[in-house]
Formats: structure tokens, sequence, C-alpha cells
């Protein structure tokens, strides 16, 4: 009589492979077949046709993957990543219209755990449990049959090349109607999982490997202070304030019809601050634009890949001025690594912060005292102080203000935004950009008291945000795909009397330039030229106030 064995059957890890990539051509890929069944040029049985072939053809490349990682003690658990990561980055292309690519996992590598934690909501951890865990614990406790080694070799490569070759031959099939989507339909190569995942990983180490490698390029050498700061001369005070996914769509000073920025109109009224309507981001997220408009390099030359630089900060003070960065978000992304900063996100004031998290306003409190801790030599020539915002960071947006700034109500309070009406979103939003306008102008009131310096304050967005157009919520499309919300960006200036003279310029003239189209590319320059100081990398034609300038005072 045989003894029941005791163990589980075995299963050919061929036979795993298969069926995790049945369920991730299906079920991983709900967002892919949504967006082509909306394709008019795929639609009908030659659309139906062609889906089927493309899925043959993904999957064909996803077993070649699995097959290659077929070895004990590795295939399981590659096979549970790809199962896992893909119900993670299809949760969130469903909810929010984002794709996977690598300035996005980029943004979510440099995600904290505060951020991390507004996008956990109820609803992903359901889809990601019912889509992607599961699926991986099933995967994990199956019992694989053992092969000796030479013969898992070869097993593994024939595997991975019949893979390729499904793949490759489906790619032929259907190549004029794969072509031509892929061709006017972007977006739809990022949303392939888990390949549009791999790609990402590899390409985003390949940028950000090499950097480890390279020296810092240090930059501007020849940076000094111009002839405004002649002896007897009052110091600069010049204020940067870096904002945070506000597009300029919702900024009542760029003509958007509800009062978001009441406490700026009255200053611009006045001709006190000026609003520039044509700005353009460098990036789509944080981790691209916060770098990049702080480089002399511009959009079209800056890359990740191009190694650790100095940028505008390291020029100011070598020329001679005190910087500093107060941070009330994630940190500035390699900005003022070689400056003194400080984060308040830690901070533990009263009225301002709670539950692990501070509205803006903090950067504000105590903030002369943090002036009068920096080097006195040259606190005395000049302060350039960088306000970094938490500003209208999403998909938290009613974290972001406190009671006494939601003029717009019923506000959206979740972070699962398709469960709010959109006009409770907008609300939430807008109280955001709101809250920017009083930051502004309470930071505008400050400078205005020092009477004994010659102040000015420069405020831009780092990116935009798209809040339900076309679908599309957040943030992070690549570039050339994201839509103008995420790209057009608020911009606004404010001059002191003093300033004005010291510059040589008016008010009056900057806002007569205040329409002409501009990019994150001026800020270096435009900052070059307010601080008065000279190195070879400024470019005249790229500073916004040069043509309004005349010889300094």
């Amino acid at each position: 009589m045989t003894t029941p064995s005791k163990h589980p059957a075995a299963w050919s890890r061929f036979t795993l492979a298969a069926i995790v990539c049945l369920w991730l051509i299906t079920v991983g890929n709900i967002n892919l077949w949504q967006t082509l069944a909306a394709l008019p040029g795929v639609a009908g049985a030659r659309g139906l046709w062609f889906g089927v072939v493309f899925g043959v053809g993904i999957a064909g490349a996803t077993f070649a993957l699995l097959a290659l990682s077929a070895w004990r003690g590795v295939f399981q658990l590659v096979a549970a990543f790809f199962l896992i990561s893909a119900a993670a980055s299809s949760h969130f292309m469903l909810s929010y219209g984002i794709v996977i690519d690598t300035s996005m996992l980029a943004n979510v590598v440099a995600t904290d755990a505060r951020e991390a934690a507004d996008l956990m909501t109820w609803r992903m951890i359901a889809f990601l449990s019912a889509v992607g865990v599961l699926p991986a614990l099933w995967v994990v406790t199956r019992r694989v049959t053992p092969a000796p080694l030479f013969r898992r070799l070869w097993q593994n490569s024939l595997a991975a090349f019949l893979g390729l070759a499904v793949a490759v031959l489906s790619a032929l099939w259907v190549f004029q109607d794969l072509a031509s989507v892929m061709r006017n339909h972007k977006e739809v190569r990022y949303m392939i999982n888990p390949l549009n995942g791999v790609y990402a990983a590899i390409n985003l180490a390949a940028q950000q490997l090499p950097q480890h490698r390279k020296p810092l390029a240090v930059i501007g050498e020849d940076a000094a202070l111009g002839t405004s700061y002649n002896a007897g001369a009052r110091p600069l005070r010049l204020v940067l304030v870096v904002g945070e996914t506000s597009r300029a769509a919702n900024w009542q000073l760029g003509g958007y019809a509800r009062a978001t920025n009441p406490e700026l109109s009255a200053l611009a009224a006045r001709g006190e601050v000026q609003y520039y309507r044509d700005v353009m981001s460098c990036g789509t997220n944080t981790a691209t634009s916060l770098p990049c408009m702080f480089s002399a390099l511009g959009r079209g030359d800056y890359s990740p890949s191009n190694g650790p630089s100095e940028g505008l900060l390291d020029v100011l003070q070598r020329a001679g001025l005190a910087v500093l960065w107060i941070d009330n978000q994630s940190g500035c992304k390699g900005a003022c690594d070689r400056v003194p900063n400080v984060n308040t996100r830690a901070a533990t004031h009263p009225e301002l912060c709670s539950a692990g998290e501070c509205f803006d306003a903090v950067m504000l409190d105590d903030i002369d005292a943090r002036i009068n801790a920096l080097p006195q030599a040259q606190r005395d020539k000049g302060v350039v102080l960088v306000m970094h915002q938490m500003g209208s960071h999403g998909p938290a947006y009613f974290k972001r203000t406190p009671d006494a700034f939601k003029d717009f109500r019923p506000e959206c309070e979740s972070a699962a935004l398709q469960s709010c009406e959109l006009s409770s979103l907008i609300n939430a939003y807008d109280n955001t950009v709101r809250y920017t306008d009083h930051l502004l102008a309470s930071a505008i009131a400050w400078l205005s008291e020092q009477s004994e310096s010659d102040a000015a304050l420069w405020y831009v967005s780092d990116h935009g945000e798209s809040l339900g157009e076309n679908n599309l919520f957040l943030h992070g499309l690549p570039y050339s795909l994201a839509p103008i919300e995420q790209k057009h960006v608020p911009q606004i200036s404010w001059l002191s009397g003093n300033m004005q003279t010291r510059l040589g310029l008016t008010a009056a003239c900057l806002q007569a330039k205040a329409g002409e189209p501009y990019s994150h590319d001026n800020l270096f320059h435009t900052l070059l030229g307010l601080a008065d100081v000279s190195t070879a990398l400024y470019q005249p034609q790229l500073d916004i106030t040069a043509s309004c300038r005349q010889a300094p005072q």
C-alpha cells in the first residue's frame, strides 16, 4: 500500500510563470486595455485582434523575464514583485491618470513617509491586496519542482528565448497598428505592466548610478558682488519662495474667477506686485523641477545623468552673500546641500503644527533669529532666503490649510480624490492657493518692515497640477505628454522702493514685461541680476529684470 505524500504537489516554475503572465496581462493591465478600447484607431474587430496579439506579446516579454529569473530562491520573489508592483501601478494609473516612467519612478523614490501616508487609502489597500498581495502570496507558497543546475540553465535559457520570440513575432504581426498607437499615443508605452516599471527602474539606475562616481561640478568660481555693494550700501534682503504644485489656472491674479489671491491682488492693484502670466516649469514633478530650476543649464541641457553640480545658491554664497534655505517639504533635492538649511516639518509650533506636519507660515516663525545666526560678514552684505513650501501638495489638499483660510466649502477631506465631488476637490485645492496668497503677503509685509535693507521677493511654483481634466489628477506625466495644467505655473515679484532705487528700475517696467513668455530657465539669471552678482554664467537675455535696470545707484 502506497503512503500518501505529506508534501503538496510541486509546480513547474514555467507553469507558475505562465499563470503569473496571464494574471498580469488581464487583471494587472486593466488601465492599458481601457485606454486602448477608447482609441478610435483600434476600434472594432481589428482593434480586438490587435489587443489580443498585443497582450500575447506583453505576456511573451514578461515570461522571458520570469524565465531568466527562474532560479531557486529568486523566481518566486521576482514573480511576487511583478504582481505587487503591477497592482500598485494599476491603482495609481486608474485613480489619478498618471503613467509610470523614469521621472515618475524618481518621484516615488524621493517621496518620504509622510507624503506616502497621504496616498494610503482604504481603496488603495483593498485594490493592492486583491490584485497584487494575495496573488503574490499564492505564488510564493507554491512548492516548485527542483532541477539540477545544468538542466535549469538550459531550460531557463530556452524558455526565455521562446518568450522573447513570441513577443517579437506578436509585434511584427500587428506592426502597423502597434507603430501607429505608439507614435500617436505615447502614453500607452508607459502603461504596460510590469514592463513599464522594469524599464523605468533600469533607466533610473542608469541615470543615478553614474552620479555617485562623478565629482561635484563647481560653477561660478568668478562670482563677485557688483557695484551696488559699495561702502555704506544697505544690506540686501532677497526672498525666493518656491511654490509646490501650484498651477497658474487657479490664480486670481491670472484671471481665475475665484478670489484665491485677495491679499496679493490688493498689492497688485497698487502696482506693488507683478504677476507673470506665461511661465512654464522645468518639469512636472519636484524631483525634476527643483534641481533644474536652480541649475545654470536650463531645461534643454539639464539632466539628472549629468551628475552632481553646484547651482544658484552656491554661486550666491561664493560671491559673499549669506544664504539660508528653509524647507517645509521633503527636502531641496540637492539645491541647498552646501548652504545653511533647516527643515521645519518637525517643528512644534502650537498653532501652526499638528499631526507631524506644519502649515507653511511656520517658515516665517523666528525668521529674524534664523537670519541673525548666519555669518555676520556675509549678512552685512546681504541675505538670500529661500522658503520651500508644502503649498498645494496633493492628494490631501485639505491638510495644507488652517481653518481660517478655508474660504471655499464644502472641501474634499479625503486623499482618495475619486471619492469626492469634483467641486469639493477644487474647493480644497483653491484653499491651498488662498493660503499661499496669505504666506506671500505676510512675507512681503515682513520685508516691508526691513527699512534698513533693500528688499525683494520672487515667487514661482515648481510645477502645476491636474484636477480632473481629461480624467487626470496630480502631476508627474512625461513632459511631452503632460497637459498645460501640469506645466503652466504662477510667478510674482515684489521690490521695495529701496530695491528699485538700488537697481535703477521701476515696478511699472516689470509690470509691462509681465505678459511675456518665461520659464524656469529665467530664474537662475534673474536672481543673479536682482542680487547684483557678476559671473560669466550670467546671461542677461534670460534675466527678466535686465532690460528694466539702469546702472545700480
